[in-house]
């Protein structure tokens, strides 16, 4: 395994071999002994960062992605406001599922590509970086994760874990919190692969010497009211002054509680949650918020005026075509939607706009009456909106009477 992960870095092997034997994991699956090795591997294959002269503990969370997850911008400014440190390596949206750095770069200004240097004096200063993957970084994981694409051997539990954790485990962190997302929106689509795979990180982690915790979430219907870069930035301050959508509170509110726990500055879970609810109620996270946007060369003013944000300049409505509940709101075809608008990625290299994207007036649940706003799209071009609309109202189902929705935190 050690000789396959440097023959990846160092392109001493051919891509045929380095692809037959991903093939052969994919095929013949690995032992949690073996992933491990891999993930070990991969991440020494790079730079380790490492904060010993940064007091507190340092912490991260991950998710595997899903449709208007914005929980990142939420909870890294609350669990610093706690006092954990944060030094958090995102990545790029692909496909129907957003990426934090999207986002972020949709602030004016805002600075993802960090020096070590920087992201040490923003840890220092302020105790949170937000920054994207480094070439330095886990660079075997670069090009297998390239090989795994053109192979179709992206779906393998013990690659997936092996290419998480080892870019996790190279920041340095003492401590990981993993949202698995599962359901029609995310990257695992039922409960049962989702907790295989959260199995695997959280064993895995462990191995390697980091103390891991994963939630199991469910990714059926989009988390939030916003999807779409500019719009969910709005969306995470407005949740920071305690006025955003009760199921991204609650969830970023608990994620960000098990960082302070697993930061050893709670004893139980419930400590943990008073002290991330006190950091919100009182403006102390939107103040850090406010303190990460400015570290990082971004204007903070955006925190106070929404309008410094990117704007789309065109909005339509998708009105309710009789009364009743919203039944369903399929998340995979919102994500997809929001995609066509130009939100995200159909390959690596597009651009992404980041004004454009849907903002649901009436969620799963709620009741509507005939005309009444269901989704309100924003966006910038004609042909976008002709290519996205078929599938948006294709995700709306109305019934007589509301659904009965699970817990959004299974396991």
């Amino acid at each position: 395994i050690a000789a396959f992960v440097q023959a990846a870095s160092t392109g001493t092997w051919p891509d045929y071999q380095l692809s037959a034997l991903l093939m052969a994991i994919w095929l013949r699956g690995m032992t949690p002994t073996e992933t491990a090795t891999l993930t070990g591997a991969m991440t020494n294959s790079g730079k380790r960062f490492r904060w010993d002269d940064v007091p507190g503990p340092k912490i991260d969370k991950h998710s595997t992605g899903g449709v208007g997850d914005k929980t990142s911008l939420i909870l890294a400014p609350l669990a610093a406001a706690c006092g954990v440190i944060v030094p958090m390596m995102s990545g790029r949206g692909l496909g129907h599922t957003g990426g934090t750095l999207d986002k972020l770069a949709a602030i004016p200004g805002f600075r993802v590509s960090l020096s070590e240097e920087e992201l040490h004096n923003a840890l220092k200063k302020i105790g949170v970086g937000l920054l994207g993957q480094t070439a330095e970084v886990a660079p075997a994981d670069k090009k297998l994760y390239a090989l795994r694409d053109v192979t179709a051997t992206v779906e393998s539990i013990p690659l997936i874990t092996a290419s998480i954790l080892s870019k996790k485990l190279a920041e340095g962190i003492s401590g990981l919190v993993m949202d698995v997302k599962f359901g029609r929106g995310a990257f695992m689509k039922t409960f049962e692969t989702a907790q295989q795979l959260a199995n695997s990180i959280v064993a895995v982690g462990r191995a390697n010497g980091v103390p891991t915790v994963a939630l199991l979430t469910e990714m059926e219907y989009p988390l939030g009211r916003c999807v779409g870069n500019s719009l969910e930035v709005i969306e995470s301050i407005k949740t920071l002054r305690g006025e955003g959508p009760k199921d991204l509170e609650d969830l970023s509110v608990t994620l960000a509680a098990h960082m302070v726990q697993l930061g050893g500055l709670a004893s139980t879970l419930a400590e943990a949650e008073t002290q991330v609810r006190k950091a919100l109620v009182s403006g102390a996270g939107l103040e850090k918020f406010r303190q990460i946007v400015a570290q990082q060369g971004g204007n903070p003013r955006c925190v106070d005026e929404e309008t410094l944000l990117p704007q789309a300049p065109l909005r339509t409505i998708v009105r309710a075509e009789r009364g009743g509940y919203v039944t369903d709101l399929h998340a995979e075809k919102i994500g997809i939607g929001a995609m066509l608008l130009g939100a995200g990625r159909q390959r690596s290299e597009d651009a992404v706009d980041h004004a454009v994207g849907i903002v649901i007036r009436a969620h799963v649940g709620e009741p509507v009456s005939v005309n009444e706003a269901i989704l309100e799209i924003h966006y910038r071009q004609e042909k976008d909106l002709a290519q996205a609309l078929p599938l948006l109202k294709e995700a709306i189902t109305l019934g007589d009477q509301p659904p009965t929705r699970g817990a959004l935190i299974r396991g």
